[in-house]
């Protein structure tokens, strides 16, 4: 959710159109818990800012501590051994892994077809 200044029109408006339809789909389930008689108005309004304030308090939480402590925690022997890592600095993860295991493939491509020879 970084807010980048070379961001595209598109991604913004990506993420935009994306919230409104998430807050469209709770508010459905909001009427429809009230509509099958499950739910009154007032217990959906109560669970829904107890659902909010409990939401915005973890989003806090892993921000503000969380987040500054991964590093250190990502060096820890377990997390180590678990494979953990910090790509929080990778701006697109999903191109840098594509990247990195092609040119992988390559290079080990390359090691077989010269031990083949």
């Amino acid at each position: 959710m970084h807010q980048t200044n070379n961001a595209r029109f598109l991604d913004l408006l990506w993420r935009h159109v994306l919230s409104i339809c998430l807050v469209t789909v709770a508010l459905l389930v909001s009427y429809s818990r009230v509509y099958l008689l499950y739910h009154t108005w007032s217990q959906v309004l109560y669970g829904g800012v107890a659902g909010s304030i409990m939401a915005i308090a973890w989003f806090a939480f892993t921000q503000e501590i969380l987040t500054p402590l991964f590093p250190r925690i990502a060096a820890w022997p377990i997390s180590e051994f678990f494979l953990i890592r910090d790509t929080s600095l990778i701006p697109n993860i999903l191109w840098f892994e594509y990247t990195v295991t092609r040119a992988e493939a390559r290079n080990r491509q390359r090691k077989l077809g010269t031990k083949l020879q």
